[in-house]
């Protein structure tokens, strides 16, 4: 039978399982068991060609940069493919065959044999370069030739095709190994995935670097046996039918404890948030309360009150956005009584410094009240008791780690946000970009996780469905017109 690829393109149509290197291996070895030697590379080649005269149906000139392992032996299957198919191949590598696994060793032969050009150094100019270098099983900074090939290839202009993974991002955690002057800059990226999603490649820099991810299992179905360790979410949100017969009660109470002296905006995004995201009613807490006649005036669908006098124990509470060092006396009451909570900002920082309220949020936990962490990726180490570059160096595990940690339900925010929980297999969020790299837009997500929980949401659902909303509005951000900030983004969420 005729293999005939299947190439998928990964978007937010569907939610996609997410695979590590290890469980990627595995299926490999389950198909190598079942399948003729070299099946699978020779699939892999041909999947690459197809996708690859997909991307620049009239490039002229493609550069194969093929590196000493099985990566670079699906590069030279589909140079042999490229070039059988009247293209100017030119392949650089793999160095000297008679290293090159099995596998690569019959690829290279093939190629040879099929009249492929081989040279020492890239082309001067090309239409399309296919990165074969490293894939997936790359530990550490590349050096040397590779190094400079890499180099290139970020600061080409021509489109990119990736094999499996780019090279030199690490395809489970997303990253980067290169150092930091060479990052890819070319827009039109692509990478096709074999076999399996990896989670590198869309969290941490792995978005960057990847571009457009496309998907091939080579005509495998292994994914019964192994389960994922993450999933893609699906970006598509059905919308909520609310009952004609509803009232402002029916859809619950939020209440947002922050504000503090010079901070009070942070705590109003919140309660917007909260109010667009559906809640029933917000109660807004300042503990600026000098703040509290403006509030009214210029929000008056907020019901603005004194801290002391809310009732926690049938509300959602969302603490700490814009709540400074004021917030802390506050933590101990709001741990305790809230029926359900959203902590974020400096109720985080304050929970790292102080043992006693780590005690409450574990007897919170034992008690199974619903709680949401949202921190970024420096809250997260200071709770971990980390350094940022540690937590960035794997979101997926710090995530799950906090997640163990407090028995709660993490947010870790970035690129390619992290949602986790031990009782559920974590997300990444595959929506949103640099737009939300402003002030306050943490701040409108946790508020809307606040309004959807109120709703009834579980706290997983709703951490969830509020990433993946709060990232679709940049996404659809018009590029002309009004200019993206929290506010607005507070007011377009749902």
């Amino acid at each position: 039978m005729v293999y005939l690829p299947s190439i998928q393109k990964v978007d937010g149509l569907r939610a996609w399982p997410l695979y590590s290197v290890q469980s990627t291996r595995q299926m490999e070895a389950h198909a190598q068991a079942e399948l003729p030697t070299h099946t699978l590379m020779q699939r892999a080649g041909l999947a690459t060609a197809r996708l690859a005269i997909a991307i620049a149906p009239h490039a002229r000139v493609i550069w194969i940069a093929c590196g000493p392992g099985n990566n670079g032996g699906d590069g030279l299957e589909a140079a042999m493919h490229l070039h059988q198919w009247g293209k100017q191949v030119i392949v650089t590598g793999p160095g000297h065959a008679e290293q090159l696994p099995a596998d690569a060793k019959q690829s290279h032969q093939r190629a040879i044999q099929a009249g492929v050009h081989f040279q020492a150094a890239p082309p001067t100019s090309f239409d399309l370069v296919i990165d074969a270098l490293l894939g997936i099983g790359c530990q550490r900074p590349p050096d040397g030739v590779m190094a400079t090939w890499l180099e290139t290839i970020a600061q080409t202009t021509a489109p990119v095709l990736s094999i499996d993974t780019p090279s030199g991002l690490m395809a489970d955690t997303g990253r980067w190994l290169h150092s930091s002057t060479d990052r890819p800059r070319n827009a039109s990226r692509h990478t096709l995935s074999l076999l399996s999603l990896k989670p590198g490649l869309f969290t941490a820099e792995g978005r960057d670097a990847a571009g457009q991810v496309w998907f091939d299992d080579l005509g495998v179905d292994a994914s019964h046996q192994i389960a994922p360790c993450a999933w893609l979410q699906a970006s598509h949100i059905a919308p909520f039918e609310r009952p004609h017969s509803s009232h402002k009660g029916s859809f619950g109470d939020v209440i947002v404890v922050g504000g503090a002296s010079g901070m009070g905006g942070a705590a109003v995004l919140a309660s917007l948030a909260a109010l667009h995201g559906g809640a029933g009613r917000v109660f807004l807490a300042l503990l600026d309360t000098s703040m509290h006649s403006v509030v009214t005036a210029t929000h008056p669908s907020l019901m603005v009150r004194e801290v002391d006098t809310l009732d926690f124990k049938q509300a959602t509470v969302v603490c700490g956005c814009g709540g400074s060092e004021a917030v802390r006396s506050q933590l101990p009451r709001v741990i305790s009584t809230a029926a359900r909570l959203v902590l974020d900002a400096d109720a985080l920082n304050a929970i790292a410094q102080d043992t006693s309220l780590q005690t409450l949020l574990h007897h919170r936990a034992q008690r199974q009240q619903p709680t949401v962490l949202t921190p970024h990726p420096l809250e997260a180490a200071r709770l971990l008791g980390l350094t940022t570059t540690h937590v960035q160096s794997d979101r997926l595990e710090a995530a799950q780690q906090l997640a163990r940690q407090t028995q709660s339900v993490v947010v870790l925010k970035g690129s390619g946000t992290v949602v986790a929980h031990p009782a559920h297999v974590p997300t990444l969020n595959a929506t949103g970009n640099a737009l939300l790299a402003t002030a306050g837009t943490g701040d409108v997500l946790a508020g809307l996780i606040g309004a959807k929980m109120a709703q009834g949401a579980s706290a997983f659902e709703a951490a969830c469905d509020a990433v993946l909303a709060h990232g679709s509005v940049a996404d659809a951000w018009p590029k002309t017109g009004a200019s993206f900030d929290a506010a607005l983004l507070a007011a377009s969420v749902r």
